[in-house]
């Protein structure tokens, strides 16, 4: 209000000034309103998949206490329940899991991120804790998504749980998204540095979590199957929180309770396309070979239940519901979003343009080049699910503000030493996207936030951003391009503004990929 107060004197020298100056205000004070409502969609995408409710609702022990259900199925228990799990969200579930079974669960073992009980502590988050004299024995390790010597003891540990299962026995396996660093058991001789420094090569050329999960499970003891055939010949029954585009079972935490369908040709053609085959440690030859020559041949993993209990897909639906109840006409354009941080962008600015001109018939409708180019796109980041047509017919005919929201998970192929996230970085290229022309009379904010509460090495989420989001970052000497060069996105947003455009929620104990939203709302 002090700011509107000191342009009033102008009124009686220069009637339209204020009206010049008053519109940047409105337009300020609007970005913040619908940044607050964008930050209530995430916060209820995040709560829909939060493992105790989800866990619960697939698990259930039948009024005798006699036989754990799970789905359809159900099994004898007898003092035979064993429970390991690995992933960001699997303390949350172990937690939720011995509350329901009680003294039926005889001995656990999970490996969980370093930092995540002390932080579900601060939070008091206690239904993410266990109790203190827990059966479950806990691992903390795989500091920034990496794998390290703290989980390593703990995929040991869960191996030894695994192994000393007889037929009688049943193991509960608790997965979530981080799970593939938490469960590193090379096959020696390849050493934990060898493996990491790999992954490290793959993800900083682009590989897809697809490829580098092959990479992955050719080179572990556990992952691809192998913790289901240790746990052989026990009946073994999986839980997963996924994090993977489709939610491809043998792809979470790179599959330890799925057979793998792949082979030794499969990873020897993704080296070979991101030219890594001949910087091959000596060890990794060695294991591959190994492996192509294996005269067992593939295992199966017909003990198993493999069962999905939560997804993107819930968490969109969620986010869907509420910006209904905000009086917003909400679409799910995909739960598939991938491929290059930049091209995906791209889509996210050109879908803007396209959408707002369908949503404000006053203004002329874009050109047919950027319709076309919005679904070369499209067809080029191969969205399976994605409903593009539907979805500009919906928004032509609404009424009222749109909300169009996507989830996924987009790879940032690495340039710079900067500090950032794949979230942030395609909040700042969709930010430089919107400012390329202008939209129209429009309101358009986008975020992007990773469900885990961490996007990247960095305390964010995620962040947001408007069409302003250059002339902002002008007004402050900030210039994008740079900090873009550098993968530097989290450095930018802490500077801008104050940190105000960062989405910060903490640690949140579950973890389905990213969600992104996109708001427009005309003048």
């Amino acid at each position: 209000m002090a700011a509107a107060l000191q342009v009033l004197p102008c009124l009686t020298r220069a009637p339209l000034r204020p009206l010049l100056l008053r519109r940047p205000v409105v337009r300020l004070a609007s970005g913040m309103a619908l940044a607050e409502q964008a930050q209530q969609l995430f916060q209820s995408a995040v709560g829909a998949v939060l493992p105790g409710p989800m866990l619960h609702r697939a698990l259930s022990l039948d009024p005798g206490g006699r036989q754990l259900k799970v789905r359809d199925r159900s099994f004898q228990l007898r003092q035979n329940l064993y429970l390991v799990g690995f992933g960001k969200a699997v303390l949350g579930m172990a937690a939720a899991a011995e509350e329901l079974l009680g003294q039926h669960l005889v001995q656990g073992v999970i490996s969980i991120p370093k930092g995540i009980r002390a932080a579900m502590e601060h939070a008091s988050k206690w239904e993410m804790l266990l109790k203190p004299h827990s059966r479950v024995q806990v691992f903390e390790g795989a500091e920034d998504n990496l794998p390290d010597r703290d989980a390593l003891r703990a995929a040991l540990a869960i191996r030894q749980l695994a192994e000393g299962l007889t037929a009688d026995d049943l193991l509960l396996v608790l997965i979530s998204g981080g799970g593939s660093a938490l469960l590193p058991a090379p096959i020696p001789p390849v050493t934990l540095e060898e493996k990491q420094m790999l992954t490290k090569l793959l993800a900083a050329r682009g590989a897809t979590i697809q490829e580098l999960n092959t990479i992955r499970k050719a080179l572990s003891q556990l992952k691809g199957g192998g913790l289901a055939q240790a746990a052989y010949p026990a009946q073994v029954v999986s839980l997963i929180l996924s994090d993977v585009v489709g939610d491809p079972v043998e792809v979470i935490a790179s599959g330890p309770t799925v057979a793998s369908a792949h082979n030794v040709q499969d990873c020897l053609h993704i080296l070979n396309h991101y030219g890594l085959r001949a910087a091959l440690p000596r060890s990794v030859k060695t294991v591959l070979a190994r492996a192509d020559s294996d005269p067992r041949g593939p295992h199966t993993c017909g003990h198993v239940l493999n069962v999905i209990i939560g997804s993107n897909v819930l968490a969109l639906a969620e986010a869907q519901r509420k910006a209904e109840a905000l009086g917003y006409r909400a679409m799910v354009l995909s739960a598939a979003m991938q491929g290059d941080v930049k091209s995906v962008a791209q889509f996210y600015g050109l879908l803007a343009r396209v959408a707002g001109t369908h949503l404000t018939p006053s203004v002329a409708r874009a050109s047919e080049e950027e319709a076309a180019k919005l679904h070369e796109l499209a067809a080029e980041l191969q969205l399976t699910d994605l409903q593009l047509e539907e979805t500009l017919e919906a928004v032509a005919g609404a009424r009222v503000p749109v909300c169009l929201l996507a989830g996924g998970e987009p790879t940032v192929q690495l340039q710079g030493s900067g500090k950032g996230g794949r979230n942030q970085e395609l909040a700042l290229r969709v930010g430089a996207e919107l400012g390329r022309q202008p939209l129209g009379p429009i309101d358009v904010l986008f975020l992007s936030g990773g469900t885990d509460g961490q996007d990247g090495p960095t305390e964010a989420a995620g962040a947001w951003v408007t069409p302003e989001l250059a002339s902002q970052a002008a007004a402050e000497g900030l210039d994008m391009a740079t900090f873009l060069a550098h993968n530097d996105s989290h450095t930018f947003f802490c500077r801008l503004q104050g940190g105000t455009h960062l989405l910060r929620t903490g640690l949140t104990g579950t973890n389905v990929m990213d969600t992104h939203l996109l708001f427009l709302r005309p003048w």
